[in-house]
């Protein structure tokens, strides 16, 4: 069972985004169009669990399962859809993990909630502080119930996307 850890912005995790993207690019040349870090290790002074959240963008999402071998030789697991449509994802490090991948088709409206989530923290620190502030309290209330911290901050990210959302289309 994996505990749920929150802690403090490391500046190693740019760094460790740019590795893996790296290694997707060599995998992915020509498919991928873009790749970006994305997720709460992508907001210099948020706290986070220290999971590195990548989003490479592609041509084609159905191209990304003839590199399911590919992904493998580099540590990740597929999980196909894993619950959102149109998505590919992976996960590196077993129980110890260090990296997720969200693969997207170009278009998809994932693609802008995401990084219109990340790009509003960045610019807005006090709800960057309040998002940071719950998600720790709830790593310490639930140690070992992923399920219960997901839930514990889904409405507040709920909230914080509807506004981003607004906010990202407008700039």
């Amino acid at each position: 069972m994996r505990k749920v850890e929150v802690c403090s912005y490391n500046k190693k995790w740019v760094l460790m985004f740019k590795e893996e993207a790296e290694k997707l690019k060599l995998i992915f040349d020509n498919e991928a169009i873009d790749i970006f870090h994305i997720g709460s290790t992508s907001v210099q002074g948020l706290k986070a669990k220290p999971i590195i959240d990548i989003l490479p963008v592609v041509y084609d999402i159905n191209t990304v399962d003839k590199y399911n071998e590919k992904m493998a030789c580099i540590g990740y697991k597929s999980k196909g859809e894993n619950g959102i449509c149109g998505r590919r994802y992976f996960q590196k490090g077993g129980d110890n993990r260090t990296h997720h991948v969200h693969f997207y088709q170009d278009g998809s409206p994932e693609i802008t909630r995401h990084l219109a989530f990340r790009d509003y923290l960045r610019i807005h620190p006090d709800v960057k502080e309040s998002y940071g502030e719950l998600k720790e309290r709830l790593a310490k209330q639930f140690p070992y119930d992923i399920d219960s911290y997901i839930n514990g901050k889904e409405q507040y990210v709920k909230e914080i996307e509807l506004k981003a959302i607004r906010w990202y289309k407008n700039t």
